[in-house]
């Protein structure tokens, strides 16, 4: 089109569903009733920015962007018509949608006494961008724009409900809009809370794994059993020991002391922390008991005073068991080759 002569210039005008669009030439401006517009191809460049918002901050949050921004389009739209009979405003805004190529949209009920309606929208540029991405469902730009309307035009809240999804095969999408307590902040909030609890229990998870990982660490490490010459084994006893650590300790000793096919097996208490409960006494006595059921003779090795204490007042009595005491782990080896007929060089 030339566009140097008047003529011409008054042809950049077009009336389209009773909206005046115009083309300012020189500035490179379009009016869309009035106001400054633009043209953006739907199934490309529109699309391209939506899947720049969903790759950066994911598709929930990216969904609940569009949602919020709709409704907030929604309530400065509703500021135009606010003066208007609504059932006239719908009637005039239902154009202003066509005509900008948001899709056909009806207004399939309205009741002004309990603010609901139901809207109708077929081949809109949302259904097209969806429909593209290959979504399984549709995003809710249009919905929350419509209820950002609704609500600032009956001064209550309203929300919607989708009744049917011409992605998942209906002729159109229809939205049923109501009174209700959802507001985008409160969607905002409950995904903030969302992700939150997310956070947490993959936290915990980490945590827990963690956990078993050092539980598993310390039960290889903590009381390992040692063969120290042929028929000799040490099995240092350290720190505390609660329930689980105490049984782990015994089944690690049934397991593992047969392999060696020791005759001695001495318990070195060095170790032992200076907190003696039950737990420590009952894993003593398990020891000896299990140990003398596989056929090796116990040898006790470093007893404190305190736990020296405990074990006499819990009846421990290591000379009915056929057990022997000694102050240093060097005396008990040398007590155990004795019993062989052997001694250190």
């Amino acid at each position: 089109m030339d566009f140097s002569n008047k003529e011409e210039l008054e042809n950049l005008k077009k009336e389209v569903y009773g909206i005046d669009i115009e083309w300012e030439q020189e500035s490179g401006n379009m009016r869309f009733s009035g106001q400054f517009a633009m043209v953006m191809w739907v199934e490309t460049a529109m699309k391209s920015f939506l899947d720049t918002i969903q790759e950066i901050s994911g598709c929930q949050v990216a969904d609940l962007v569009l949602e919020t921004a709709g409704y907030r389009m929604g309530e400065i739209v509703s500021d135009f018509f606010k003066t208007d009979e609504i059932n006239g405003m719908f009637e005039t805004l239902l154009r202003v949608y066509r005509a900008a190529g948001w899709g056909h949209i009806t207004l399939k009920e309205y009741s002004a006494e309990n603010n609901t309606a139901v809207l109708q929208i077929k081949d809109s540029w949302e259904y097209r961008v969806n429909k593209k991405q290959g979504r399984k469902e549709e995003s809710s730009f249009l919905a929350g724009h419509f209820a950002g309307l609704l609500t600032n035009l009956s001064e209550q809240n309203i929300w919607y409900t989708m009744v049917k999804s011409q992605l998942e095969g209906a002729e159109y999408s229809e939205y049923r809009f109501s009174p209700s307590k959802m507001t985008p902040k409160q969607n905002i909030h409950e995904l903030t809370r969302h992700q939150e609890q997310h956070e947490i229990y993959k936290l915990e998870k980490m945590v827990d794994e963690r956990t078993k990982e050092l539980r598993d660490l310390v039960s290889e490490i903590s009381s390992p059993i040692i063969p120290v010459l042929d028929g000799i084994v040490v099995i240092p006893l350290m720190g505390t020991y609660d329930e689980i650590r105490a049984d782990e300790l015994l089944q690690k000793t049934l397991d593992k002391l047969p392999e060696y096919k020791a005759k001695y097996v001495i318990l070195d208490m060095t170790g032992i922390s200076e907190d003696v409960d039950e737990y420590m006494i009952s894993l003593i006595l398990k020891m000896t008991q299990a140990t003398a059921l596989l056929g090796s003779k116990s040898i006790l090795v470093g007893i404190s005073p305190k736990l020296s204490i405990e074990m006499t007042k819990a009846d421990f009595n290591s000379s009915e068991s056929n057990i022997s005491s000694y102050s240093t782990l060097k005396h008990a080896i040398m007590y155990a080759l004795s019993q062989e007929g052997k001694q250190l060089l």
